[in-house]
Protein backbone atom coordinates (compact mmCIF):
# COMPACT_ATOMS: atom_id res chain seq x y z
CA UNK A 1 0.00 0.00 0.00
CA UNK A 2 0.71 3.53 -0.41
CA UNK A 3 2.61 5.82 1.87
CA UNK A 4 -0.71 7.30 3.80
CA UNK A 5 -0.18 10.64 5.21
CA UNK A 6 -3.21 12.93 5.32
CA UNK A 7 -2.13 16.21 3.99
CA UNK A 8 -4.18 19.44 4.28
CA UNK A 9 -4.10 20.94 1.01
CA UNK A 10 -6.46 24.35 0.98
CA UNK A 11 -6.75 26.03 4.47
CA UNK A 12 -9.83 27.53 3.07
CA UNK A 13 -11.65 27.68 6.49
CA UNK A 14 -15.03 26.79 4.60
CA UNK A 15 -18.27 27.16 6.08
CA UNK A 16 -19.70 23.91 4.49
CA UNK A 17 -16.67 23.14 1.63
CA UNK A 18 -18.75 20.30 -0.20
CA UNK A 19 -19.23 18.12 -3.98
CA UNK A 20 -15.37 17.48 -4.79
CA UNK A 21 -15.18 16.87 -8.99
CA UNK A 22 -12.36 16.17 -10.02
CA UNK A 23 -11.69 17.11 -13.69
CA UNK A 24 -9.34 14.50 -15.43
CA UNK A 25 -8.87 16.26 -18.85
CA UNK A 26 -7.96 20.08 -17.20
CA UNK A 27 -6.88 18.53 -13.81
CA UNK A 28 -8.32 20.35 -12.11
CA UNK A 29 -10.89 20.18 -8.79
CA UNK A 30 -13.50 21.70 -8.69
CA UNK A 31 -15.81 22.13 -4.89
CA UNK A 32 -18.39 24.43 -3.38
CA UNK A 33 -18.42 26.22 0.34
CA UNK A 34 -22.27 25.63 0.22
CA UNK A 35 -23.07 28.18 3.16
CA UNK A 36 -20.37 30.42 1.97
CA UNK A 37 -22.12 30.73 -1.87
CA UNK A 38 -18.80 29.87 -3.50
CA UNK A 39 -17.70 27.71 -6.52
CA UNK A 40 -13.70 27.04 -5.95
CA UNK A 41 -11.23 25.65 -9.14
CA UNK A 42 -8.26 24.23 -7.41
CA UNK A 43 -4.69 23.82 -9.55
CA UNK A 44 -2.98 21.32 -7.60
CA UNK A 45 0.33 21.43 -10.49
CA UNK A 46 0.11 25.81 -9.10
CA UNK A 47 -1.63 25.18 -5.43
CA UNK A 48 -3.78 27.95 -6.44
CA UNK A 49 -7.41 27.93 -5.23
CA UNK A 50 -9.40 30.33 -7.09
CA UNK A 51 -13.05 31.19 -5.81
CA UNK A 52 -15.58 32.35 -7.68
CA UNK A 53 -18.98 34.01 -5.86
CA UNK A 54 -22.17 33.21 -6.60
CA UNK A 55 -25.44 34.30 -5.71
CA UNK A 56 -27.09 31.18 -4.00
CA UNK A 57 -26.37 27.71 -2.27
CA UNK A 58 -24.07 25.97 -4.79
CA UNK A 59 -24.68 22.19 -3.28
CA UNK A 60 -22.69 20.30 -6.43
CA UNK A 61 -20.34 21.31 -9.45
CA UNK A 62 -19.74 19.42 -12.28
CA UNK A 63 -17.42 20.33 -16.12
CA UNK A 64 -19.57 20.97 -18.95
CA UNK A 65 -18.61 19.09 -21.86
CA UNK A 66 -19.21 22.25 -24.29
CA UNK A 67 -17.53 24.32 -21.77
CA UNK A 68 -17.44 25.62 -18.28
CA UNK A 69 -19.40 24.28 -15.53
CA UNK A 70 -22.71 23.33 -14.05
CA UNK A 71 -23.66 23.97 -10.81
CA UNK A 72 -26.73 22.72 -8.93
CA UNK A 73 -28.00 25.40 -6.71
CA UNK A 74 -30.81 26.61 -4.62
CA UNK A 75 -34.08 25.33 -6.49
CA UNK A 76 -31.77 24.74 -10.46
CA UNK A 77 -29.05 23.99 -12.59
CA UNK A 78 -27.27 26.87 -13.56
CA UNK A 79 -24.56 27.51 -16.44
CA UNK A 80 -21.25 28.75 -15.00
CA UNK A 81 -18.98 30.33 -17.76
CA UNK A 82 -15.28 30.53 -16.24
CA UNK A 83 -14.56 33.70 -18.26
CA UNK A 84 -17.18 36.26 -16.82
CA UNK A 85 -18.10 34.01 -13.50
CA UNK A 86 -21.50 34.29 -14.99
CA UNK A 87 -24.39 32.08 -13.77
CA UNK A 88 -27.32 31.13 -16.51
CA UNK A 89 -30.22 28.72 -15.35
CA UNK A 90 -30.78 25.90 -17.82
CA UNK A 91 -33.53 24.44 -15.97
CA UNK A 92 -35.42 23.82 -12.50
CA UNK A 93 -37.66 21.47 -11.17
CA UNK A 94 -40.90 22.62 -11.72
CA UNK A 95 -42.84 21.62 -8.06
CA UNK A 96 -39.64 21.80 -6.12
CA UNK A 97 -40.13 24.25 -2.64
CA UNK A 98 -38.67 27.26 -2.08
CA UNK A 99 -37.35 26.09 1.14
CA UNK A 100 -35.71 23.23 -0.24
CA UNK A 101 -31.96 23.55 -1.83
CA UNK A 102 -29.86 21.35 -3.98
CA UNK A 103 -27.35 19.43 -2.10
CA UNK A 104 -24.95 16.74 -3.59
CA UNK A 105 -24.70 15.50 -7.34
CA UNK A 106 -22.46 14.13 -10.05
CA UNK A 107 -22.96 12.71 -13.70
CA UNK A 108 -23.54 9.17 -14.59
CA UNK A 109 -21.71 7.89 -17.44
CA UNK A 110 -24.09 8.90 -20.29
CA UNK A 111 -23.37 12.66 -18.71
CA UNK A 112 -26.92 13.22 -16.78
CA UNK A 113 -26.27 15.88 -13.82
CA UNK A 114 -27.84 13.81 -10.85
CA UNK A 115 -28.86 16.29 -8.03
CA UNK A 116 -31.21 15.55 -5.05
CA UNK A 117 -32.50 18.55 -2.99
CA UNK A 118 -33.16 18.84 0.84
CA UNK A 119 -34.96 20.85 3.54
CA UNK A 120 -33.21 23.96 4.83
CA UNK A 121 -34.50 24.66 8.24
CA UNK A 122 -36.44 21.67 8.43
CA UNK A 123 -35.79 18.07 9.64
CA UNK A 124 -39.35 16.98 7.42
CA UNK A 125 -38.24 14.69 4.79
CA UNK A 126 -38.84 16.62 1.77
CA UNK A 127 -36.17 16.19 -0.62
CA UNK A 128 -36.09 14.48 -3.95
CA UNK A 129 -33.96 13.24 -6.45
CA UNK A 130 -33.79 14.81 -9.48
CA UNK A 131 -31.43 14.32 -13.00
CA UNK A 132 -30.95 17.02 -16.20
CA UNK A 133 -30.45 15.33 -19.53
CA UNK A 134 -28.20 16.76 -22.01
CA UNK A 135 -31.76 17.61 -23.60
CA UNK A 136 -31.86 19.94 -20.61
CA UNK A 137 -35.22 17.78 -19.41
CA UNK A 138 -35.28 17.44 -15.74
CA UNK A 139 -36.28 13.78 -14.71
CA UNK A 140 -37.98 13.03 -11.06
CA UNK A 141 -36.92 9.97 -9.45
CA UNK A 142 -37.14 9.74 -6.08
CA UNK A 143 -39.04 11.94 -3.38
CA UNK A 144 -39.37 11.92 0.59
CA UNK A 145 -35.65 12.27 0.90
CA UNK A 146 -34.05 13.95 4.37
CA UNK A 147 -30.54 15.26 3.40
CA UNK A 148 -29.83 13.89 -0.38
CA UNK A 149 -26.69 12.81 -0.36
CA UNK A 150 -24.04 10.46 -2.00
CA UNK A 151 -24.24 9.10 -4.90
CA UNK A 152 -21.70 7.22 -7.28
CA UNK A 153 -21.97 3.89 -10.10
CA UNK A 154 -20.10 0.82 -11.01
CA UNK A 155 -17.61 0.34 -12.90
CA UNK A 156 -20.21 -1.82 -14.99
CA UNK A 157 -23.10 0.75 -15.02
CA UNK A 158 -25.29 -1.69 -13.69
CA UNK A 159 -26.20 -0.64 -10.21
CA UNK A 160 -26.03 3.20 -8.84
CA UNK A 161 -25.30 3.41 -4.83
CA UNK A 162 -26.99 6.53 -3.60
CA UNK A 163 -27.19 8.11 0.29
CA UNK A 164 -29.96 10.13 1.79
CA UNK A 165 -27.83 10.78 5.37
CA UNK A 166 -30.30 10.55 7.91
CA UNK A 167 -31.05 7.02 7.38
CA UNK A 168 -27.28 6.09 8.28
CA UNK A 169 -27.61 3.95 5.11
CA UNK A 170 -25.83 3.43 1.82
CA UNK A 171 -28.83 1.78 -0.85
CA UNK A 172 -28.11 0.36 -4.42
CA UNK A 173 -30.22 0.24 -6.93
CA UNK A 174 -30.64 -1.97 -10.28
CA UNK A 175 -29.31 0.78 -13.09
CA UNK A 176 -30.39 1.07 -16.74
CA UNK A 177 -27.51 3.49 -18.31
CA UNK A 178 -29.85 3.96 -21.44
CA UNK A 179 -32.71 5.26 -19.48
CA UNK A 180 -31.46 6.01 -16.60
CA UNK A 181 -34.47 4.35 -14.71
CA UNK A 182 -33.55 3.03 -11.31
CA UNK A 183 -35.42 0.33 -9.55
CA UNK A 184 -34.88 -3.04 -6.77
CA UNK A 185 -33.44 -0.33 -3.94
CA UNK A 186 -31.76 -2.33 -1.02
CA UNK A 187 -29.19 -1.20 1.63
CA UNK A 188 -25.71 -2.24 1.60
CA UNK A 189 -23.99 -0.24 3.99
CA UNK A 190 -24.70 0.80 7.30
CA UNK A 191 -23.16 3.49 9.37
CA UNK A 192 -22.26 1.95 13.10
CA UNK A 193 -24.10 3.86 15.66
CA UNK A 194 -21.90 7.39 17.27
CA UNK A 195 -20.51 7.74 14.06
CA UNK A 196 -22.06 10.29 12.51
CA UNK A 197 -23.87 9.92 9.42
CA UNK A 198 -22.69 9.28 5.87
CA UNK A 199 -22.81 12.61 3.59
CA UNK A 200 -20.64 12.28 0.09
CA UNK A 201 -19.26 9.26 -1.38
CA UNK A 202 -17.08 8.22 -4.49
CA UNK A 203 -16.18 4.42 -5.78
CA UNK A 204 -12.95 3.23 -6.77
CA UNK A 205 -11.93 0.81 -9.57
CA UNK A 206 -12.51 -1.92 -7.36
CA UNK A 207 -16.33 -1.53 -7.09
CA UNK A 208 -15.62 -0.62 -3.01
CA UNK A 209 -17.20 2.66 -1.70
CA UNK A 210 -15.30 5.91 0.15
CA UNK A 211 -17.90 7.05 2.44
CA UNK A 212 -17.72 10.65 4.53
CA UNK A 213 -19.14 10.51 7.80
CA UNK A 214 -20.71 13.87 8.81
CA UNK A 215 -19.90 14.03 13.08
CA UNK A 216 -17.60 10.69 12.55
CA UNK A 217 -14.08 12.12 12.18
CA UNK A 218 -13.44 10.11 8.98
CA UNK A 219 -14.07 8.92 5.16
CA UNK A 220 -14.47 5.14 5.56
CA UNK A 221 -13.69 1.98 2.38
CA UNK A 222 -17.22 0.13 2.61
CA UNK A 223 -17.54 -3.45 0.30
CA UNK A 224 -20.77 -2.96 -1.18
CA UNK A 225 -21.24 -6.68 -1.69
CA UNK A 226 -20.61 -7.59 1.87
CA UNK A 227 -21.69 -4.47 4.26
CA UNK A 228 -18.01 -5.10 5.46
CA UNK A 229 -15.68 -2.27 6.61
CA UNK A 230 -11.90 -2.47 4.71
CA UNK A 231 -10.89 0.72 5.55
CA UNK A 232 -10.80 3.72 7.92
CA UNK A 233 -9.03 7.22 6.84
CA UNK A 234 -9.20 9.54 10.14
CA UNK A 235 -9.54 13.39 9.53
CA UNK A 236 -8.60 16.07 12.23
CA UNK A 237 -12.01 17.22 11.15
CA UNK A 238 -15.60 16.18 12.95
CA UNK A 239 -17.10 17.19 9.73
CA UNK A 240 -16.12 15.48 6.79
CA UNK A 241 -18.41 15.82 3.76
CA UNK A 242 -17.34 14.42 1.09
CA UNK A 243 -14.60 12.77 -0.98
CA UNK A 244 -13.60 12.27 -4.93
CA UNK A 245 -10.36 10.76 -6.71
CA UNK A 246 -7.94 13.15 -8.53
CA UNK A 247 -4.55 13.16 -9.62
CA UNK A 248 -2.79 12.03 -12.73
CA UNK A 249 -2.76 8.35 -12.02
CA UNK A 250 -6.78 8.88 -10.07
CA UNK A 251 -4.91 7.69 -7.09
CA UNK A 252 -5.09 10.66 -4.54
CA UNK A 253 -8.41 10.97 -2.27
CA UNK A 254 -9.64 14.41 -2.14
CA UNK A 255 -11.35 14.91 1.24
CA UNK A 256 -13.52 18.42 2.27
CA UNK A 257 -15.04 19.24 5.45
CA UNK A 258 -17.27 21.88 7.37
CA UNK A 259 -15.58 24.41 9.48
CA UNK A 260 -17.15 28.05 10.45
CA UNK A 261 -21.05 29.08 11.18
CA UNK A 262 -21.70 25.12 12.42
CA UNK A 263 -19.23 24.69 14.52
CA UNK A 264 -18.72 26.72 18.44
CA UNK A 265 -15.65 28.84 18.85
CA UNK A 266 -14.18 26.01 21.18
CA UNK A 267 -14.81 23.38 18.56
CA UNK A 268 -13.29 25.10 15.68
CA UNK A 269 -9.87 25.81 18.32
CA UNK A 270 -9.38 22.05 18.22
CA UNK A 271 -10.15 21.89 14.65
CA UNK A 272 -8.39 24.57 13.40
CA UNK A 273 -8.53 23.12 9.82
CA UNK A 274 -12.01 22.44 9.89
CA UNK A 275 -13.67 23.30 6.38
CA UNK A 276 -9.84 22.80 4.93
CA UNK A 277 -9.76 20.39 1.67
CA UNK A 278 -7.67 17.08 2.77
CA UNK A 279 -5.42 14.83 0.19
CA UNK A 280 -3.87 10.88 0.39
CA UNK A 281 -2.76 8.87 -1.84
CA UNK A 282 -4.83 5.48 -0.29
CA UNK A 283 -3.42 2.38 -2.43
CA UNK A 284 -5.77 2.19 -5.22
CA UNK A 285 -7.04 3.70 -7.56
CA UNK A 286 -10.38 5.37 -8.44
CA UNK A 287 -13.05 6.48 -11.42
CA UNK A 288 -13.62 9.20 -13.49
CA UNK A 289 -15.90 12.21 -12.89
CA UNK A 290 -17.80 12.26 -15.86
CA UNK A 291 -18.87 15.98 -17.04
CA UNK A 292 -22.66 16.93 -18.11
CA UNK A 293 -23.24 16.05 -21.90
CA UNK A 294 -25.54 18.97 -22.61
Amino acid sequence: MADKKLELVIDAKAALGEGPCWDSEKQLLYWVDIMGKKVHVYNPKENTNRTISVDGYPGAVVPRKSGGLVVAMNQGYYALDLETEQLTLLASPENEPKTNRFNDGKCDASGRFWAGTMGMGSSEPAGNLYFLDQDLKITHLLDGIGTSNGIAWSGDNKTMYYIDSPTKQVVAFDFDLSSGEIKNKRVVVNIPEGEGVPDGMTIDSEGMLWVAQWGGYKVSRWNPHTGERLEIISVPVERVTSCTFGGENLDELYITTAGGGSLSEEELEKQPHAGGVFRIKVGVKGTINYAFNG
